[in-house]
């Protein structure tokens, strides 16, 4: 039998190699991957991983699959496993271009982590992907530990996940970033938002800037065209943060606060909303059953200082601005009017400062607003 490489020989179909390689062998570093700095990535991120690790992890990071006991769902009438999966966006850009990865992996986190808490549930534990053009352990080790921060925050583990390179296919500093997040909510339990009724309290928790979302538009009226140095200036409009810092602040975490609050009064809250890509304006809506609609008052939450700013450089009015940002409220609670004390009392023990934006009234499942034109008019 002939073998391979005599029955290429003197073939001149054979494909063209380049003359830094030899004949004989292409290795998969050659190729542009480096599986040697992969596993340095590997080992650089291992304490991260750790620190996370609830008591139901069993075995480490390493094998072919995460595994994560689920003996305490035993207890629940009708547990339910929950799942979500989201990503950063192009919120990557901004921190791409200021050399700063130590916070993208708590918004991978929270823009999961927040979504299956909008059932009630509890996150468990999560896995990320990372898609990288060129593999440097150290900017992979900065990500990760972003990303054990937030499983921090919502008290999830990070069991596995994946480490991609793509040479040929993204530029070598560029990268993505996918999450997914698997929690676990008894039926009985869960948030539903058929249980919405007339007269219910809207009840918001502010966020901490843009958050993830709206940052194709923030990117466009406000980082286009600048230099690192002018990201990095004090802006007066911006209390006194740069651009970076204010774009680049991490989405916040609501599962501990809200989870307190679900626990201490239980029945209370009926839904909630996260909000994220789409606004208040497409996001509460979602928390709505049906012949109900939520009726929000503008300027009864501060709206932050980065999203007036970006607003203003695009000029944007109100009804768009509400569609494309937080504008302040990163959740919405519908509540119980009769509880509503009770849910605010609950917040301020866990810490959070809470806004009373508006109310439930008929309808058929849409938002709509009181005081237009007093979106920035909040006085405290």
């Amino acid at each position: 039998m002939t073998d391979a490489t005599t029955a290429n020989q003197g073939r001149t179909d054979a494909p063209h190699m380049p003359s830094w390689m030899d004949e004989d062998a292409v290795t998969y570093a050659q190729a542009g991957v480096d599986t040697a700095e992969g596993a340095r990535a590997v080992e650089a991120i291992k304490d991260v991983v750790h620190d996370t690790y609830r008591p139901e992890v069993v075995g480490d990071i390493g094998g072919f699959g995460g595994l994560f006991s689920i003996a305490a769902a035993k207890d629940m009438a009708d547990p339910l496993l929950v799942s979500g999966t989201d990503g950063v966006g192009t919120k990557l850009k901004v921190a791409q271009m200021a050399g700063k990865h130590d916070t993208v992996g708590i918004d991978l986190v929270a823009m999961c982590a927040n979504d299956i808490l909008a059932t009630g549930a509890e996150p468990l534990f999560f896995l990320d992907y990372v898609a990288i053009g060129k593999l440097k352990a150290e900017a992979v080790a900065e990500i990760v530990a972003g990303i054990g921060e937030g499983c921090k925050q919502a008290g999830c583990a990070l069991v596995g996940g994946e480490m991609a390179e793509h040479p040929g296919v993204m530029d070598p500093d560029d990268y993505d970033l996918s999450g997914f997040c698997v929690g676990v909510v008894d039926r009985p339990r869960m948030l539903d938002p058929e249980s919405v009724r007339e007269g219910d309290v809207l009840i918001g928790m502010a966020s901490s800037g843009l958050h993830s979302n709206g940052y194709s538009l923030a990117r466009k009226v406000c980082v286009e065209g600048i230099t690192h140095y002018e990201l990095r200036i004090a802006r007066e409009e911006l209390g006194g943060e740069s651009l970076q810092e204010a774009l680049l602040a991490p989405t916040r975490i609501y599962v501990k606060p809200v989870r307190a609050v679900l626990d201490a009064c239980p029945g209370a809250v009926r839904s909630l909303a996260h909000i994220t890509g789409g606004g208040i304006t497409e996001n509460l809506n979602r928390a709505l059953g049906a012949g109900v609609d939520a009726e929000v008052d503008l300027g009864t939450w501060p709206v932050p200082a980065i999203a007036s700013y970006v607003c203003a450089a695009a000029h944007l009015g109100e009804a768009e601005a509400l569609k494309t940002f937080n504008m302040g409220l990163g959740m919405v609670l519908i509540v119980d009017p009769a509880r509503a004390d009770e849910v605010e009392a609950a917040l301020a023990e866990a810490g959070e400062a809470t806004y009373r934006v508006g109310r439930i009234v008929a309808g058929a499942g849409e938002v709509r607003y009181a005081n237009e034109g007093a979106l920035y008019g909040y006085e405290g």
